[in-house]
């Protein structure tokens, strides 16, 4: 028992909340929703990790080049993303940022998603590494 104690004193604080790394991360979701906004691919290359897989609620999986393409193109960019139920979770390098939000597409249909990303700190910046979306029931 005193070696589980001994155990849990020593690695909690691993698992301890980062409020510097929380903000950071709260303040990357800002730009990379921004940058949904604006179809700025330049922000989103930045902003995506050479690996991501960024999957949809419609289950198509997109790797970075296509992700940043699809969400910047001609006729291709959102006309509205709001987010709401933000949650972040901070893990050493690694974030999480759950979330619920109404994506409307350039066509105007609004899509209600539950969101999970999932961020990593690689050198000094936050880069997002995995996205996957479900539709929230009706």
């Amino acid at each position: 028992m005193k070696f589980v104690l001994a155990l849990l004193v020593l690695i909690a604080p691993a698992f301890a909340a980062d409020p510097k790394a929380e903000k950071e991360v709260l303040a990357l979701t800002e730009t990379w929703r921004q940058a949904m906004l604006k179809g700025d691919a330049a922000v989103l290359e930045k902003l995506y990790h050479p690996d991501i897989t960024y999957s949809h609620s419609t289950a198509k999986t997109e790797m970075k080049a296509e992700a940043i393409a699809n969400a910047t193109g001609p006729g291709m960019v959102l006309k509205g993303l709001e987010l709401r139920n933000i949650k972040v979770r901070v893990f050493g390098n690694t974030a999480t940022v759950k979330s619920q939000g109404d994506f409307t597409t350039a066509a105007g249909v609004v899509n209600h998603l539950d969101s999970l990303m999932v961020w990593v700190k690689t050198g000094k910046d936050w880069q997002l590494i995995a996205r996957q979306s479900t539709k929230l029931p009706e």
